[in-house]
């Protein structure tokens, strides 16, 4: 065999192979090209023996490494490193200037599956930097730092002048878990039938509408339920005034809910609860109100200040009722929900998409100021175009938006990204203009792709699952790379090759086939031309309308790449006592077990003076000249003992299983 080969097989170079196998026992030549088919065999065995006995080493080397570092930990001397109240894993990573790669081992230890962006606290943090060798501090007046854009927005909201705010209508974000009911309860409240347009029950996309309430109007943004929009839903809760938690009856508080509940504390939202399907078969309001105190919601009539609503959107039962707390609430917090219409406007992107008619399409949600038809607008600085038509969410045409108003707005050069701050700037040629490639894939690229860190650097290359996604808007789309992000495996990679908006071309599967990779296309179809490649090629695509199902399908391929785990039980050891003679590839010795128990068929590594020298198979096991399966610590036995490393008297025997499992 060609040794370039049987390197390539191994996953080394020619010259460390050739480095190397001296040592395993070969005598092969430094120049030499091919080796015999003979050793070849030989030789891989051997290397796989030494890869195994290195990994053993560097186990054993980490455990104790691991003892002296609590050790440390324990007595104070640990170096200090000061944290935030919250960080991210990336950011963690940094302050205790450690590989991120390690730092997220060490999290999945500790049962935490969390992404580089994932944000952790600081009593999490402090546990896992104890582990890691360090004594954790809170970094005295730490925050949570948020984006720049938001910052601006903020201080340019505090800094008008009081006398020239007014009342605005409150933005009222509504969340809770998957299938709660939020969009039947915006159905109710609108008096109109948004879910029979949406897939499956779940909002795929953010809208924003408005009601009227007792002269009182408000403005509600839907947003989508399922755990992928978690980056929406959070800049949902930016822009909101008024929060609306729906929780079912029936089904209770559920991790979606949580998460919502997490972005509320952090938003520091007035809030409602809406305790929705009171109408259903087993629906127990009561119980939900237990779990909501669980999570220090304590209802006002358990003698908290958490208002709940026990309500039915489906037959509209206590709807009135929510929305006169919501006017309630929003008197309460009059002072906060003000704004200046006589400026410049400002406002946030809620949902935009690339339209064959109209071009680019956004809808804002105006913050402050009045936007008016004819507005240069700009983003980051950069010219976007002016504002050429505006349109309401129920479809009518109108000239100026006032604050908290949303508007569908067209005449953008761009489709920008959801969350971003649209702003009217006092001199509209001090804008950047950026020659812009117009297309249905604008404001893709700005949507980023987390790389997944292999947690193991000695580890065999991983498994990559390809995929290429196609969507129908922007909103989707980061919807559905937001999602492939929370599928942080450490034994599979996936890796998303190509995005884009509209539907899948063959030029999307030529790309699909290049790169091995298998084709997602959320609410967009194949082209004809694309369908007759895929079929004729047997390239894998599928088609989704409802995002969950995606996520089902593309977490089912991911686990199915998933290699089998080698697991090493640690059984015992034992002291060469004696050696008695040789087998036909190995050796029979005599023994006592020092702890543990030692059973037929396990493995033994090979001590000498604290260094692995080798490892062998128990094949047969007796005790007073009687075979038997296992011989328990204080006992003597002799073993037949099947192995190439030579055992002297003195060497001590660490036995232990070695088992293939399925990994979860």
């Amino acid at each position: 065999m060609n040794i370039t080969q049987l390197a390539r097989r191994l996953r080394v170079t020619p010259e460390e192979l050739r480095a190397k196998l001296p040592e395993l026992g070969f005598d092969i030549g430094q120049k030499a090209l091919k080796i015999p088919d003979r050793d070849a065999g030989r030789i891989m065995y051997a290397w796989r023996e030494y890869k195994k006995r290195q990994y053993l080493e560097k186990k054993r080397d980490e455990q104790r490494a691991r003892a002296e570092r609590k050790e440390r930990v324990k007595s104070g001397d640990a170096e200090q490193v000061m944290l935030p109240s919250t960080m991210s894993v990336r950011e963690f990573a940094e302050h205790m200037n450690l590989p991120i790669a390690k730092v997220m081992q060490e999290l999945m230890r500790q049962g935490i599956l969390a992404s580089l962006n994932e944000r952790i606290d600081f009593d999490t943090a402090a546990i896992v930097a104890e582990d890691l060798g360090f004594l954790a501090q809170p970094l005295e007046g730490s925050a949570d730092g948020s984006d720049e854009e938001v910052q601006r927005l903020e201080a340019v909201m505090s800094a008008e002048d009081e006398a020239d705010l007014v009342q605005r209508p409150p933005v009222i974000v509504v969340m809770g878990h998957v299938d709660h009911g939020k969009t039947k309860l915006l159905d109710a409240v609108r008096k109109t039938n948004v879910v029979d347009s949406e897939r499956g029950g779940i909002t795929q996309h953010i809208g924003a509408y408005q009601v009227e309430r007792n002269d009182h109007l408000m403005t509600f943004i839907d947003t989508p339920g399922h755990e992928a929009f978690t980056v929406m839903r959070s800049r949902g809760a930016k822009v909101a005034d008024i929060a609306i938690l729906v929780v079912a009856a029936d089904d209770g508080i559920q991790p979606q809910t949580k998460e919502a509940i997490d972005i509320i504390k952090a938003s520091k939202l007035p809030f409602v609860v809406a305790i929705n399907k009171i109408d259903v078969a087993g629906a127990n309001v009561e119980r939900v109100k237990g779990q909501l105190a669980e999570v220090n919601f304590v209802p006002e009539d358990w003698g908290g200040k958490t208002i709940c609503v026990p309500m039915s959107a489906k037959t509209g039962e206590n709807v009135d009722q929510l929305l006169d707390m919501l006017v309630l609430v929003a008197d309460l917090a009059k002072d906060d929900i003000r704004a200046n219409p006589d400026r410049l406007a400002i406002g946030t992107i809620i949902e935009s998409h690339v339209d064959k008619g109209e071009g680019a399409v956004a809808t804002v949600l105006v913050q402050t100021g009045e936007l008016k038809v004819g507005d240069a607008v700009g983003l980051r600085g950069v010219n976007y175009g002016k504002v050429r038509a505006m349109r309401t969410w129920d479809g009518q045409t109108v000239k100026t938006a006032a604050p908290s108003t949303p508007v569908k707005i067209l005449g953008l050069k761009d489709a920008p990204s959801v969350g971003d701050i649209l702003e009217v700037p006092e001199n509209p040629k001090s804008l950047e203009k950026v020659k812009f490639k117009h297309s249905t894939k604008s404001g893709v690229a700005e949507i980023s792709v987390k790389k997944t860190v292999s947690v193991d650097d000695d580890e065999d290359e991983k498994p990559v699952l390809n995929v290429i996604v196609k969507a129908d808007v922007l909103g989707s789309l980061e919807a559905v790379i937001g999602m492939i992000e929370k599928i942080d495996n450490p034994y599979v990679d996936v890796k998303v090759v190509a995005k884009g908006l509209g539907n899948v071309t063959d030029a999307d599967m030529l790309r699909a086939e290049a790169a091995e990779a298998r084709v997602y296309a959320f609410n967009v179809r194949l082209t004809g031309t694309a369908e007759t490649l895929a079929r004729d090629k047997d390239l894998s695509f599928e088609r989704f309308e409802i995002i969950y199902r995606l996520h089902e399908d593309m977490e089912e391929r991911v686990k199915a790449l998933v290699p089998k785990e080698k697991v090493y039980t640690e059984l015992g050891s034992l002291r060469v006592l004696a050696v008695f003679g040789k087998l036909e590839k190995g050796v029979v010795i005599g023994g006592q077990v020092l702890k543990g128990t030692i059973e037929r068929g396990a493995v033994a590594r090979v001590i000498r003076e604290e260094k692995i020298l080798g490892e062998g198979l128990i094949e047969t096991l007796q005790a007073g000249k009687v075979d038997v399966k296992d011989v328990e610590q204080g006992q003597e036995c002799g073993i037949g003992f099947t192995t190439k490393t030579k055992v002297e008297v003195g060497d001590t025997l660490e036995i232990y299983k070695e088992e293939e499992i399925e990994r979860k």
